[in-house]
């Protein structure tokens, strides 16, 4: 545990100042006043990932890739060094005068701090982060980037841009253990900002954003015990909700400024590296670009976009050096013929596996049955919460054609603003349903569909009077997260064991087999397919390739 404090104080320096100076510079010349802490830390955490994408692309993300980050940090806090001085100064006048209550919110802030490092530090290691996760790390942590890694393991190319943030924080260059405490790092962010609906609760008048909070704390209760795993579906899954968030809190406080609203979609630039099954969010981006093109404010559109590129740029160099398609394993677009391009045939069959996967079966031969046939096997086959969870979602995606179609014909008060944010979450679920609909892979479209289009109908009702219904809804969900802070104190009560108090868990590792590909050593499972970080170079199984050149440092393709 004490491993995960010490890193994630580094982790909130160097985020907090990379985050700073992006948001400084971009305030400077477009007047915006920056109003939550945490917009620091997830500009930055965001600025570091992509930063550690670019490293990889020349060598390893380890000891010099760290230094680098630190002297860009210290340069930011010399030159900021008036403001920062000013900020912290305010900070401590508010609870030296317990100004709004400012020491009970540093006290919930250092609760929830401890709460996470001990979570962070212990708990179940997903079964995918023994499969590929743990070497895709370590591979960024040896190598960087390698071409054609994808022929070893065509799950090495899946490219998660959390994989170059989590080798970025590992300190596996230290000589000790790799750590993996990023996700429980952004938990612990999304956490935070869910505390600002005490407000809310207090004054028994809930917003929509707060529903979408409400939800957040469902999510986090129910990966406190798994997000020591550096798996991508927590660092989509968390991202996303503070996209919706905090874009529905600029909403609620009548915002007018375009910068917060366009910074959001670069954050969803951001999301889309991490997983490219949440590129629907970017549907928010109509709103912001057609306020600039409306206002011909030409200098800011070519600002964000080139924000918008740099954020992508390095992810897409990584998968064609990965894989060699562009977007893997979609093959639709070939744009390239590289020596180590992994086979179509094996991107295709990886393609179907994931999306049957996703509908309940391990037959690839399944993947051409229709919806009338997977889907009520599927939703059988959900947990009893998750079926209830998936039905409002669907109920929702109802709701919200009623509402448009209301809007449309003048019979309620028009939403533009909202009505984008209830499509892209709905349009985001249906798109998830309709694909790979495993619950881990989009349950933050499940969760916030509902949330977002159902609190608004709250709302509407609540804003002509009803005053009964408000207090029933503050007090639903008052006992709510009642409910799950005590089943989750319940749940570390009853798997507390004495241990980890200086060091997080490590990777679980597997007993291995080996052989060699031309002169070098490599491994797979006795039994199973996974093989966790230990041993390495591995995969799943004996596999036939060859180096690109000489030396394994060439890359890989696959033999011919």
């Amino acid at each position: 545990m004490l491993s995960v404090i010490v890193i994630w104080i580094y982790m909130f320096l160097t985020t907090f100042l990379i985050g700073y100076g992006i948001l400084s510079v971009m305030t400077r010349y477009i007047p915006y006043r920056i109003k939550h802490v945490d917009s620091y830390l997830m500009c930055g955490v965001a600025g570091a990932t992509v930063y550690a994408q670019f490293f990889s692309l020349f060598g390893r993300v380890g000891l010099a890739a760290n230094l680098i980050l630190c002297i860009a940090g210290l340069v930011v806090a010399w030159y900021g060094r008036h403001q920062l001085v000013g900020m912290l100064w305010k900070v401590w006048g508010n609870i030296r005068e317990n100004r709004l209550g400012e020491r009970g919110k540093m006290f919930i802030m250092l609760f929830l701090f401890l709460l996470f490092a001990y979570g962070t530090s212990r708990g179940i290691i997903h079964y995918d982060t023994g499969l590929y996760h743990a070497q895709s790390i370590r591979w960024i942590e040896e190598y960087g980037v390698l071409k054609g890694l994808g022929n070893l393991h065509c799950r090495l190319a899946y490219n998660s841009s959390s994989f170059a943030l989590s080798a970025l924080y590992s300190m596996a260059f230290l000589g000790g253990q790799s750590y993996h405490c990023a996700a429980g790092w952004l938990a612990l962010v999304l956490a935070v900002a869910c505390t600002e609906m005490t407000g809310s609760l207090r004054s028994r008048k809930l917003r929509v954003s707060d529903f979408a909070r409400v939800m957040c704390i469902y999510y986090l209760v129910n990966i406190y015990d798994e997000m020591i795993s550096p798996a991508s579906d927590y660092f989509m899954v968390l991202t996303a909700f503070y996209i919706v968030i905090r874009w529905l809190d600029l909403l609620e406080e009548e915002t007018k400024e375009i910068l917060p609203y366009a910074m959001l979609c670069v954050l969803g630039v951001f999301l889309m590296t991490v997983k490219l099954s949440a590129a629907l969010i970017l549907l928010l981006v109509v709103d912001p670009a057609y306020k600039l093109i409306r206002e011909k404010r030409g200098r800011e559109i070519v600002t964000y976009l080139l924000l918008g590129i740099v954020t992508a740029l390095p992810y897409f160099i990584r998968n064609v050096l990965l894989s060699g398609w562009l977007i893997y394993p979609f093959t639709r677009i070939d744009l390239f013929n590289t020596a180590w391009k992994i086979p179509k045939g094996t991107a295709d069959y990886d393609a179907r596996e994931i999306q049957v996967w996703g509908r309940g079966y391990t037959d690839v031969n399944r993947y051409h049955i229709s919806v009338k046939e997977w889907l009520p096997d599927w939703f059988r086959a959900l947990a009893g919460s998750e079926k209830l969870l998936v039905a409002l979602a669907a109920v929702s995606v109802c709701v919200l054609l009623v509402y448009g179609v209301g809007m449309a014909c003048g019979l309620w008060q028009r939403r533009l603003e909202l009505l984008l944010v209830q499509i892209t979450v709905a349009g985001s679920f249906l798109f998830w349903l309709c694909t790979s609909p495993l619950i881990r892979y989009g349950c933050v479209y499940v969760y916030l569909t509902s949330a977002v289009v159902l609190g608004s109908v709250y709302d509407m009702i609540v804003s002509r009077g009803r005053n009964a219904i408000r207090l029933c809804g503050a007090a639903a969900v008052f006992l709510l997260i009642l409910y799950k802070g005590v089943a989750l104190g319940r749940e570390i009560v009853s798997s507390y064991v004495s241990d980890y108090w200086i060091t997080q868990k490590d990777y679980e590792n597997y007993e291995t087999l080996s052989y060699e590909i031309e002169g070098v050593t490599f491994y797979y499972p006795a039994k199973g397919d996974q093989v966790g970080y230990d041993s390495f170079p591995s995969a799943p199984s004996k596999v036939e390739i060859e180096f690109v050149g000489q030396a394994m440092d060439d890359g890989f393709r696959a033999v011919n």
